[in-house]
């Protein structure tokens, strides 16, 4: 029997909603006993269930797992992985040959809050976000090599950085199952390097496929600025898509050696393509060149509420540097994957960063995550990445 958490009066209305997750503010009290990552029930001040969840200290308390009164074992594990899997066959996304990279579970999206599984290959990299589903990694690694059959042979780990160090877990990153070095993977039938060791989120950025296939489409004969790098994923579509110079630029290093690496895995011997390792706004600054197409994909400028004001000026200074080195008839995508960051307040950014330049801008397209990172209806704040196209005259 599980134990329970309480709702103040009122406190329950956002369940009713379906929204997964439970505030600390919201509870009146807790069961004995409780400790971080355990299972519970969430009772209604009128003493009746209404949701099951995993408990964690901090402002969110507990993360819905169902709003059914259920037992949390292996078939609940095995009917939520089959129904995300089911998703992306259905999106033509996986058991496609031109594609092994893609993201099976995306958290709250898949209606599994505080877990992250993407493919690469024969190899899934799962990620936890809460203490409870660090807790069940076992179980979900177990369940996932039953889901997945022949599809992969391996389970990395990689949370050390996703948990909350006060939890003091002792967490590791390493396998889980099986064990390769083979880290190259395939998207829309490009091969690339995958660092899920020491690389940033599980070592791709999987959220940005389709605009980065829509950045394909642009790039003939075009010289492109890919700032922000990280592993080169927009900088060899481009040149898949007949770019004439690509220019790939991060302030990491080791990025910079994995984007040399991509490049050379698609495109041996390639001329066209050069990597700098410099900071966004000194390299932006100190050259002189003029580019057809930029690219914008930095990393979160605000992760928290508090850093909003100062991460909208960010924004709009580097769009200001952006729409200065475009050529006229250019074309720029811009992103934020901020999630405090809405898409109203980023428009707004990059519309004062094109007032302050005076450039005639028209939006193209706006653009967010790939299907593989669905938003639940439910959980709005699941709609992190915003970006936009724009053509500069």
């Amino acid at each position: 029997m599980y134990r329970q958490v309480y709702l103040k009066k009122g406190k329950e209305d956002s369940l009713k909603r379906f929204h997964p997750w439970v505030f600390s503010g919201a509870l009146s009290h807790i069961d004995d006993g409780i400790v971080e990552g355990d299972i519970v029930r969430v009772i209604t001040c009128q003493g009746d269930f209404i949701a099951i969840g995993h408990y964690q200290i901090g402002s969110i308390a507990v993360r819905i797992l169902s709003f059914k009164d259920i037992t949390i074992d292996d078939s609940f594990w095995k009917s939520q992985l089959l129904s995300a899997l089911t998703m992306r066959q259905r999106l033509g996304i996986a058991d496609n040959p031109e594609n092994n990279t893609f993201r099976l579970v995306h958290g709250e999206g898949d209606n599994l809050p505080g877990l992250v599984i993407d493919c690469y290959g024969k190899t899934a990299v799962l990620q936890a976000h809460s203490v409870g589903m660090h807790v069940c990694r076992k179980d979900i690694a177990r369940i996932l090599i039953e889901v997945m059959g022949d599809r992969i042979s391996n389970i990395f780990y990689k949370s050390e950085t996703t948990l909350p160090f006060k939890a003091d877990l002792g967490q590791e990153n390493g396998f889980l199952y099986g064990g390769s070095n083979d880290n190259i993977a395939m998207e829309n039938g490009l091969k690339f390097h995958v660092d899920w060791l020491k690389g940033q989120k599980t070592g791709f950025f999987v959220d940005q496929r389709d605009n980065r296939k829509l950045l394909e489409s642009y790039a003939k004969d075009k010289t492109v600025l890919n700032m922000f790098c990280y592993t080169g994923g927009f900088s060899f579509y481009a040149m898949r898509g007949g770019a004439k110079v690509v220019h790939s630029v991060d302030s990491s290093a080791k990025a910079i050696e994995l984007t040399i690496a991509n490049v050379e895995l698609n495109f041996p011997n390639d001329k066209r393509h050069q990597a700098f390792c410099d900071d966004a706004f000194k390299f932006l600054d100190s050259s002189e060149n003029k580019y057809d197409l930029i690219i914008l994909d930095p990393p979160a400028f605000a992760k928290h509420r508090s850093a909003l004001h100062n991460a909208l000026k960010g924004y709009t200074r580097l769009n200001v540097k952006a729409l200065e080195r475009i050529k006229k008839g250019g074309i720029l995508f811009t992103f934020s994957c901020s999630q405090v960051v809405t898409k109203d307040n980023f428009r707004n950014a990059v519309f004062t960063a094109a007032a302050l330049t005076g450039r005639k801008v028209s939006i193209l397209h706006q653009l967010h995550q790939s299907a593989d990172h669905p938003i639940n209806i439910y959980h709005p704040e699941g709609e992190y990445l915003k970006g936009l196209v724009l053509y500069v005259e």
